[in-house]
């Protein structure tokens, strides 16, 4: 029995308590947000505990309890929204005992087993060949498998008292390797409800959490394999046979699935390879290039190869009408990549844009030593005899495109090194050799070089990349039309080698891919062109060239 003197104390305390409660509210209201979800809880933690507010067995006891509620990183297990928050509380094992209480989920899940089982069978004597049967199945391995998972699995050296071997008759405890072959059965049986209804998708995946739970488990492999087969997965098959076959080499199911397969399963197996020596190879070709440009200071870009973020997507909204003309002419070449002779020296593929006439060449080898000059003068060769005479392009109506009457350029990108904001119609630095092989592989897959499947992912992680740079430009800037300046210009020296414009300072190559911008010289494209592009450099030949 307390003492009056505890009385008084335990008075005081809860009349502290309301002071707090009282003084936390105001607060809470005052704020220009409002009371949040923490400041909610902490007011009915406080007011449960003035309610219920009974004595303690020691004042010390009571200063803890006042001391823990009072405490900001406290929440009462009552309120607690997450895993992390009960474990805090120091109640987890009293809620978990609390949860379950009054509840047989051992019980509950044998049941629900032995109900899809049963509707296993009553579909396969169906003479009407009703479906429902087997949804009826699924539904009930799926219950099956909800209560499995609330089952708490008992130690291995568990001895229970004669209590529990009792209360086991009404809901049975199990250790976790008995729990977890329990799962493999419900999970491979709601594999075999999902084969009868030709869900090969979900027989697939159940069978993959049968065999994960059990991997001797023989009839999930048989049904994974059979699962790959009708969604044509040739190579995923063999490896479910094969994976069967280590449990039981005799099963005649599998066998028999294996010699029906094992063209199919061959020739997969002989692509993959394909496949795989053709990645390692790009991937060789990849870092060769990497650590050329690296060593001769050459700068790689990459723009953006899709134009909007969603399928359904507004492109006259979103700025992808532009996005698009900005690597349309790249996209049929990007691709490409710069190659080494055998000895030693590089050749890059080049593209001419000709803007005054919305026409353009691509060169798959321009050598690093080679001569712009010589190349445009066989593209272009004047015309010695007679001036008037037509050149050979049939869209130059009026006989312009001559070495001598061409001025060239090319544009200045990533003007500021490290810039980590940039508008998505610009182009943006390949920092390191990961990104470089990142987007060289996406612009592949985008052109379905890998199938439709990697080009569906490749879209995706293209679009989350784009999407990054448009907030990130419009927290920085307000709104996507708030455009950069058109980018500067950097004019090219005919007699200049290619290998001098990579190797300058404001060249970025964008997409693996040399942009030079050729006008004849009195062309009115070429005064536009220069109205919104300032020349702020120009590449001169090295002595002796």
């Amino acid at each position: 029995m307390m003492s009056s003197s505890d009385d008084k104390d335990k008075a005081e305390l809860i009349a502290k308590m309301k002071r707090t409660k009282e003084q936390w509210d105001r607060e809470a209201l005052d704020s220009e947000d409002g009371p949040d979800e923490t400041d909610a809880l902490l007011s009915q933690a406080i007011s449960m505990a003035i309610e219920q507010g009974r004595g303690w067995s020691s004042p010390e006891e009571r200063e803890k309890y006042l001391e823990q509620l009072l405490d900001d990183d406290y929440i009462p297990p009552l309120f607690a929204e997450n895993q992390e928050e009960l474990e805090k509380s120091g109640l987890k094992d009293a809620f978990t005992t609390l949860h379950n209480e009054g509840e047989t989920p051992g019980k509950n899940m044998l049941d629900f087993r032995k109900k899809g089982n049963d509707s296993i069978a009553l579909g396969r004597k169906n003479v009407a060949k009703n479906l429902q049967y087997y949804r009826d199945a699924v539904n009930h391995y799926y219950a099956a498998f909800h209560w499995a998972s609330r089952i708490v699995p008992k130690d291995e050296g568990f001895a229970p008292t004669p209590e529990e071997l009792e209360a086991a008759k009404e809901d049975p405890f199990f250790n976790e390797k008995e729990l977890n072959e329990l799962k493999s059965i419900i999970c491979s049986n709601c594999a075999m409800a999902h084969l009868c209804l030709k869900n090969w998708g979900f027989v697939r995946d159940e069978s993959k959490k049968a065999v994960d739970y059990n991997s001797k488990n023989i009839k999930a492999w048989y049904r994974l394999a059979k699962a790959h087969e009708m969604l044509q997965n040739w190579d995923e098959a063999g490896n479910a046979i094969e994976s069967g076959l280590e449990v039981e080499k005799d099963n005649k199911e599998i066998l028999q699935l294996q010699k029906k397969l094992d063209k199919r399963i061959r020739k997969a197996r002989v692509l993959r390879q394909q496949r795989e020596r053709a990645r390692a190879e790009r991937t060789s070709r990849i870092k060769d290039v990497w650590r050329h440009t690296k060593q001769d200071n050459i700068a790689l870009g990459r723009v953006s190869l899709v134009a909007t973020v969603k399928d359904d997507e507004d492109e006259n909204e979103s700025g992808g009408d532009e996005v698009e003309a900005r690597w349309h002419h790249h996209y049929p070449h990007t691709g490409q990549l710069p190659k080494r002779a055998q000895d030693g020296s590089w050749t890059w593929p080049v593209l001419f844009v000709y803007p005054s006439h919305h026409q353009s060449d691509f060169i798959e080898h321009f050598a690093e030593e080679e001569i712009v000059a010589l190349r445009m003068a066989q593209m272009f060769p004047e015309q010695e005899d007679d001036c008037s005479q037509e050149t050979e392009m049939p869209w130059d109506y009026n006989n312009e495109f001559r070495c001598s009457n061409l001025a060239v350029y090319f544009e200045v990108h990533c003007l500021t090194e490290g810039e980590k904001v940039i508008h998505p119609d610009s182009v943006e630095r390949l920092k390191d050799q990961a990104a470089t092989m990142r987007f060289y592989e996406a612009s592949r897959a985008l052109k379905g070089d890998e199938g439709p499947e990697m080009a569906t992912v490749a879209r995706c992680v293209e679009r989350k990349h784009l999407h990054r740079q448009r907030k990130m430009w419009i927290q920085a800037h307000g709104s996507l039309w708030a455009k950069p300046e058109p980018c500067p210009v950097i004019q090219v020296h005919p007699a200049a080698t290619l290998g001098q414009v990579l190797r300058h300072k404001d060249m970025v190559v964008p997409n693996f891919l040399v942009t030079m911008f050729l006008f004849p010289a009195d062309h009115p494209a070429h005064t536009e062109f220069l109205k919104d592009h300032k020349i702020i450099s120009i590449v001169e030949p090295q002595k002796g060239n």
